[in-house]
């Protein structure tokens, strides 16, 4: 065993929240700010945060991304005829055969570039918000100290990726006049004008704040309950991501259907309303949807999220776990 290992394993909390040497080495005295057993929020390690939730953020969406293309058509209240699927695997299939493979992927590099900031920004805000709430509070394991850096996160994390939602989904549609993401951004700005792109804004983020708040506190409650030594594990890190994933997907369908539906525009809705304006905010949105197919509505593509989020959920968090462990921002060993 070396000195260094030595040392970590003689550090133990004492009732000041200080650490101390218990005596293999001389004594000293380590504060909250220069040891941490999630990481070490100085300059460096914001740089490592930010580099490991970019990694978390691309790969996600990546490896999501075709299930992700059929969850939007899923979720449309009128979808065209031949855009009708059963499930994930159906729909998949359906794109392959009948259109091809290539439509599962459009908007994939934009979807990207928006991802690595969002995500980059997302994780080192959570981090950030979880320590500093912790030291106020003089209690860093705790439900609510997730929820709420999970809230601060997301605030950060849609102001990225709301417009880029919007134009990802008007790309994903089933049989899209768009051509490619600058003949979409180009289409929505001269018809619809900036507010195209933040139209699902207020929707979103009263989505992604309770799902992310509940995707944190699972993820951390899970991770403690089955990791409480908080070294890095790969097994625990996918296990905790994924059942995270599928309690924020279920919780958070409603209202990723009225996003979806706000973000597409579906022109049959929107010859609903009067002079055919847009399908403008959430209330107007639940409304169209109800009006439509009752009930059912909201849940409309519900497994399909849960297919999509348990998994990414996953990945996202191995990714970050992972690239946190390689660029030595939590110190622990692998098991």
């Amino acid at each position: 065993m070396s000195m260094t290992e030595q040392s970590r394993k003689s550090l133990m909390p004492n009732s000041n929240n200080s650490y101390i040497n218990l005596g293999l080495t001389p004594v000293k005295h380590f504060t909250i700010e220069e040891y941490d057993e999630y990481g070490h929020l100085n300059q460096g390690g914001i740089l490592s945060n930010m580099t490991a939730g970019a990694a978390a953020g691309i790969v996600e969406h990546c490896i999501m991304y075709p299930v992700d293309c059929i969850k939007t058509r899923m979720m449309l209240q009128q979808p065209v005829t031949g855009g009708t699927y059963r499930g994930i695997v159906e729909g998949l299939r359906s794109v392959i055969l009948h259109e091809s493979p290539r439509n599962l992927f459009r908007g994939i590099g934009f979807v990207a570039c928006g991802a690595g900031p969002a995500h980059a920004c997302y994780y080192t805000t959570y981090e950030t918000f979880k320590r500093q709430i912790g030291e106020f509070r003089d209690e860093h394991d705790s439900q609510i100290n997730y929820a709420i850096s999970g809230a601060f996160a997301t605030l950060v994390h849609d102001s990225f990726m709301t417009p880029v939602d919007a134009v990802k989904q008007r790309l994903q549609m089933f049989r899209s006049p768009y051509k490619n993401v600058y003949n979409a951004i180009h289409g929505m700005f001269m018809k619809e004008g900036i507010r195209a792109f933040y139209r699902s804004f207020t929707t979103q983020l009263s989505m992604n704040i309770p799902t992310q708040s509940t995707n944190f506190v699972v993820y951390e409650t899970v991770h403690i309950l089955l990791n409480p030594e908080k070294c890095y594990n790969p097994k625990v890190h996918v296990v905790a991501g994924c059942l995270a994933g599928a309690a924020a997907a279920v919780i958070s369908t409603p209202m990723d259907v009225a996003k979806t539906l706000l973000n597409v525009q579906e022109k049959s809705l929107s010859k609903q309303l009067k002079n055919n304006k847009p399908i403008i905010g959430m209330i107007n949105s639940f409304s169209l949807i109800y009006r439509t197919n009752g009930m059912s509505g909201f849940i409309r593509g519900l497994r399909a999220r849960v297919v999509y989020l348990t998994p990414s959920t996953g990945i996202s968090w191995s990714v970050y776990e992972l690239f946190k462990y390689i660029l030595g921002l939590r110190e622990g060993k692998r098991v």
